[in-house]
């Protein structure tokens, strides 16, 4: 049986010449691993188009290429060398190769007392690039907490210091009559209000990395705001974490001044863009917080 010779279409002439900075496919289903744990990742890759007289790209090219990163650890490594598969694959075509990863690492956390301990996603993405100045990485992930306003707690202070004058005014105070009185439902009459927050994270990380650092960054991060998202808890827990919040009270600003000061000393970390977000629980808008040390905008956001 002949077969026939099936023509290449991509590798005609275009009815009209030019070069193009990214060409690929975006939202590719693809499973690998971070810190460990299973993820159902999605993929953007692409190349640029140099050669001003190709027609197209040889998507399939890519596209089986990512099968060296399906169901492993994600590392560096293994994400340079697909793009300089990349690369090899459209030797003349192109000069500059592009891979997009993202999903949500399943991290296990621990209560804060208790033994118990439950499962948090931290959605993130990791956006790479090859190019005739070398392999650049940006490491971008979000991070949950809460947030109790200092505002809301010195305004509920006052309110609990008047209520203490008006039930005391004309009564001996004791040491068994205050602390009754703290105990009583009366008493606390005024709680601070506090919003569910999320830091999200752009970290350009530095060369000479293998391994990916989401669980050292959420670590770092959660340490650094104190008050992390919580899971499975206990009554001995709820308390701890109310503890927590209200000896830990931040506006967004504070959160973005903390959280600037340890990714500083991070080691490993070029450059980063932080923003913080409180989704207020008092007004029907967010309150927002910026910062950054050696960021330009990287190319790589206008992929994708």
């Amino acid at each position: 049986m002949n077969r026939l010779l099936l023509e290449d279409i991509a590798t005609s002439t275009a009815a009209r010449l030019g070069t193009l900075s990214w060409v690929g496919m975006e939202q590719i289903a693809l499973p690998f691993h971070v810190a460990g744990q299973g993820v159902t990742g999605f993929a953007s890759a692409g190349v640029s188009l140099d050669d001003p007289t190709a027609r197209g790209i040889h998507m399939s090219r890519l596209y089986l290429a990512l099968a060296e990163l399906e169901s492993r650890e994600l590392s560096l490594a293994r994400v340079a060398a697909v793009l300089e598969t990349f690369l090899d694959s459209h030797h003349r075509l192109s000069h500059s190769a592009f891979l997009d990863l993202s999903g949500e690492a399943m991290l296990k956390r621990p209560a804060l007392i208790s033994p118990l301990a439950g499962w948090k996603r931290y959605p993130f993405a990791l956006r790479c690039r090859r190019d005739e100045h070398g392999f650049h990485a940006t490491l971008e992930l979000t991070v949950g907490y809460s947030s109790t306003c200092p505002c809301s707690a010195a305004l509920s202070r006052q309110l609990i210091q008047q209520a203490f004058d008006e039930d005391f005014t004309d009564m001996p105070v004791s040491r068994e009559a205050v602390r009754a009185w703290l105990g009583s439902e009366q008493s606390i009459l005024a709680t601070p209000h506090s919003q569910r927050s999320q830091a999200h994270l752009s970290v350009r990380l530095g060369d000479g990395q293998d391994e990916l650092p989401l669980l050292a960054l959420v670590n770092v991060v959660e340490r650094a705001l104190g008050t992390a998202l919580q899971t499975a808890v206990k009554r001995i827990d709820e308390q701890a974490f109310a503890l927590a919040n209200g000896q830990n009270l931040m506006f967004c600003e504070d959160a973005a001044r903390r959280l600037h000061h340890v990714l500083r000393k991070q080691s490993g970390i070029s450059g980063f863009h932080l923003r913080v977000v409180h989704a207020e629980s008092l007004h029907a808008h967010d309150a927002v917080a910026c910062s950054e040390w050696n960021w330009t905008t990287p190319l790589l956001d206008d992929i994708g």
